[in-house]
């Protein structure tokens, strides 16, 4: 399964968010980013330090994918990259 990985692409991508606010902002303006692989209907991933980001990517997810009339599974995990924990979210299809 090939993931079309969201992170990277931003500054914010490393960073450990201080409020609920500021995780809010930051993942809603993912939006565009995932609704774009929605209608592409790629598989789209998430990896960031924080897992606040994760856990409101995971409220904000299903309630975007049903905006773009799309059903997803999510998936989710934790991994270690040069000793830092990383955590994970991407949807998949089924086809």
């Amino acid at each position: 399964m090939e993931i079309y990985w969201v992170n990277g692409q931003y500054q914010e991508d490393e960073r450990i968010f201080d409020s609920q606010f500021e995780v809010y902002e930051w993942t809603d303006s993912l939006y565009q980013d995932f609704s774009n692989g929605f209608l592409r209907k790629e598989n789209i991933g998430y990896a960031t330090p924080d897992i606040k980001v994760i856990d409101c990517l995971t409220e904000l997810i299903p309630q975007w994918a049903e905006y773009m009339n799309v059903y997803v599974t999510m998936h989710r995990d934790k991994i270690e990259v040069d000793c830092k924990k990383m955590y994970r979210i991407w949807t998949s299809y089924s086809r």
